[in-house]
């Protein structure tokens, strides 16, 4: 079973490349990871004057950003009673209000550094895949209107009209929302962001961090870069990594496949308004359609593990029936990625040394979150003051059995992906 690599890299009609690391060099800031977060915060650090150092293991946009679904999201996965019961009222307000204006802020910028990354800023939907789907969506609508958001109810009728499909019992439109290209997004960062003065260096594999001297001191190609301030932004993509300081989480998988462009029919009742859809199973599903007219379908697991076969095989049911009228158009791109994920679906700001921070665990959402969390864990570190950031940072997050917990969340996507669907 072969298909096309990554969609995204096919279609990004932004370009990217740069050098690697070649030769020592003192830094205001180093950045270890060229992903949303990394390039977000790049760029906001360059354009207040501070001179920036990204070092990326392979290309802009390798890990987990140029993998996404591509849809920017208000808020995280977990309800917003779920967010304060887990952080506490104040500080899981806080963080709620900073990340509705996470599209906001993503689509602003995508504007105002004229990123070409098919923004679409037609909403999203979150879909109700059974009666008790509904009354979950039920229950987020009404936290949500509690707190200002303008989200909406539909009922199955005008779920159907607007998905084109009448699997669904209902959903959860929220109008702040949309889609984009995710690796032209973040290839428009890093071009951003050396425009604005910083050094972004690829395949630069970091072999160590120091703390020297009151400075940190990172090895890449065998070439020094000191710092006065650090950030780790390598999010699930740390692995092999030998730092400081190794974040801790749980990797889980996420695979999509692509169809070839649509024809105009069914373009204009499949998705005809283009919203980025997922859905409230446990094992989640997405789907979305491209700027060519392309469906793309997700869900957890690993396209390129053992279970590849059986993850392709459930997309291709699931396609046909959602839409019966696609039942034999032909999957042509597949790819995967991973998710840092963390026990309680709240992102980390781990302040593991002076003037040093490392995010992660968006848990699925990376694009608000990680532009958001990029953009103002840099402005902190320049200011020496946390009192910007959206979570107050902790000095460490552990996690537990997260091999086993990963291969966990394998096996229930191959077993429920072996199972559905089948028509």
């Amino acid at each position: 079973m072969t298909f096309e690599p990554n969609l995204w890299r096919t279609t990004a009609r932004e370009a990217f490349a740069a050098a690697p690391l070649d030769a020592d060099l003192t830094v205001d800031l180093a950045i270890l990871g060229g992903g949303f977060t990394g390039c977000s915060a790049a760029l906001e650090a360059a354009r207040e004057g501070a001179s920036v150092c990204l070092l990326e293991a392979e290309t802009i946009g390798y890990g987990g950003s140029g993998r996404n679904v591509g849809l920017v999201n208000a808020g995280l996965w977990l309800p917003p009673d779920a967010v304060k019961a887990q952080m506490g009222a104040k500080a899981g307000g806080q963080l709620l209000s900073v990340l509705a204006e996470a599209p906001s802020r993503v689509f602003d910028l995508i504007a105002r550094e004229g990123i070409d990354c098919e923004a679409t800023r037609n909403g999203t939907l979150h879909l109700a895949h059974s009666a008790k789907g509904c009354r979950d969506l039920q229950g987020r609508h009404h936290q949500g209107i509690s707190l200002g958001a303008p989200l909406q109810l539909l009922d199955a009728v005008e779920t159907g009209r607007r998905t084109g499909s009448n699997a669904f019992h209902g959903a959860l439109f929220d109008p702040r929302a949309g889609t984009i290209q995710p690796l032209a997004y973040v290839r428009g960062l890093a071009r951003s962001a050396a425009r604005a003065g910083a050094q972004i260096f690829e395949h630069s594999a970091v072999q160590s961090v120091r703390r020297e001297s009151n400075l940190w001191s990172v090895t890449a190609n065998h070439k020094r870069v000191r710092a006065k301030r650090l950030l780790i932004a390598t999010n699930a993509y740390h692995s092999g990594l030998s730092t400081f300081y190794t974040p801790r989480f749980v990797a889980v998988h996420y695979c999509q496949f692509a169809t070839g462009p649509l024809s105009d029919a069914a373009r204009e009742t499949i998705l005809p308004n283009r919203e980025g859809c997922w859905d409230t199973a446990l094992v989640m599903s997405s789907v979305r359609m491209d700027q060519a007219g392309r469906l793309i379908m997700g869900g957890i697991g690993n396209g390129d593990g053992v279970g590849a076969r059986v993850h392709a095989n459930w997309a291709r049911r699931k396609i046909a029936a959602l839409f019966p009228a696609l039942r034999d158009v032909p999957l042509k791109h597949g790819w995967s990625g991973r998710i840092a994920m963390t026990s309680d679906h709240i992102p980390k700001i781990v302040a593991f040394g002076p003037d040093a921070y490392a995010c992660y665990g968006y848990s699925g959402r990376g694009i608000g979150p990680g532009t958001v969390f990029g953009t103002d864990t840099a402005r902190a570190l320049l200011a020496g003051s946390d009192h910007q950031l959206p979570l107050a940072p902790v000095c460490d997050h552990s996690e537990t059995a997260t091999t086993l917990r990963g291969q966990w969340f394998e096996a229930g996507a191959c077993m429920t992906h072996g199972l559905a669907a089948r028509i």
